[in-house]
């Protein structure tokens, strides 16, 4: 009894033993824990309660940089490029599709004045400027080449980009900034229009425009009269060689073979391109006149019979 009593006195030591070893183990992975995770708190301040607010934490701000990547693409027309940012490029609150700066006053004039489209203007070269929701066209005059001015347009456009200020204000007459746009959308559904206007309308805009939004350019919808429909190309549409037959074999042929009311379209001219057109009619003229003058004139040396002394 008494080797039976001292074995069981022996065995709960031993337990006791194991019990407090097993517990000062936890007892110094959880002191070893503490002092690690308390040098991190030193390194970064956070042992010391009033240097909790001096974290460095990164700061943002509506003036902050935009990373921005732009993709440059060619044109059925020669002499306009078609600029894509990430970035929307038109607000969300303007009526239409679509701004087209002809000129530099254009750039300053209500009811959309645009800094950058001001900006852009000023590189020599530069004819023109388009907005799209999403992407820029930059035309160029014809003895321009883009060697020569296409980094300064990827330049100016990214830097106002990335500045997040606005490319394109809304102002009134007065120069007072206003909210929204006073521009609408011609392809609008409108309530007053025929059921063949608005079937029109609805085949320019489904059908028509998204195709011709990517190749940098907007259609613009001017009416309908006598089964003839008015329209009037954008962007790099405007100037483009191929402007004629786009019209032709595409949007009419379409058309007439959607809407039998439909028997052709005409695309509208701006009072400043029909003089031009015009001037570009008469200087064309004069050449020939020229031309056959100067045909003339070596005709008739040609035919003179040589002189002898």
């Amino acid at each position: 009894m008494a080797m039976q009593s001292s074995s069981r006195l022996a065995l709960r030591r031993v337990a006791q033993i194991c019990t407090r070893s097993s517990a000062l183990r936890r007892c110094n992975s959880t002191i070893s824990f503490a002092s690690s995770n308390l040098v991190r708190q030193k390194q970064i301040g956070l042992h010391d309660p009033s240097k909790a607010n001096s974290i460095p934490r990164r700061q943002f701000s509506s003036t902050s940089k935009r990373a921005i990547f732009i993709q440059t693409q060619d044109t059925p027309n020669l002499d306009a490029l078609k600029f894509v940012p990430n970035h929307r490029i038109l607000p969300e609150n303007i009526g239409t599709t679509f701004l087209e700066y002809l000129s530099p006053r254009s750039t300053l004039a209500p009811p959309h004045p645009s800094p950058l489209a001001s900006a852009l203007h000023n590189i020599d070269g530069v004819s023109s400027v388009f907005y799209g929701p999403d992407y820029i066209t930059v035309t160029k005059s014809v003895d321009a080449n883009w060697a020569h001015i296409k980094p300064e347009i990827f330049s100016l456009i990214t830097e106002a980009v990335s500045s997040g200020a606005s490319i394109v204000n809304t102002v009134d007459g007065d120069g007072h900034a206003q909210q929204g746009g006073s521009v609408t959308d011609s392809l609008e559904y409108d309530e007053n229009d025929s059921e063949v206007v608005s079937m029109i309308k609805e085949l320019l805009e489904t059908r028509i425009r998204p195709a011709i939004q990517e190749d940098g350019g907007d259609i613009e919808y001017r009416g309908f009269e006598g089964g003839n429909v008015k329209l009037k190309l954008r962007g790099a549409c405007r100037t483009c060689d191929s402007s004629t037959v786009t019209l032709k074999n595409g949007i009419e042929s379409m058309l007439m073979h959607y809407i039998e009311e439909v028997k052709g379209v005409t695309q509208v001219l701006d009072e400043e391109e029909e003089v031009a057109l015009k001037e570009f009619a008469l200087f064309e003229e004069k050449l020939r006149a020229q031309k056959q003058a100067s045909g003339m004139a070596s005709t008739i040396t040609q035919g003179s019979p040589a002189t002898t002394t």
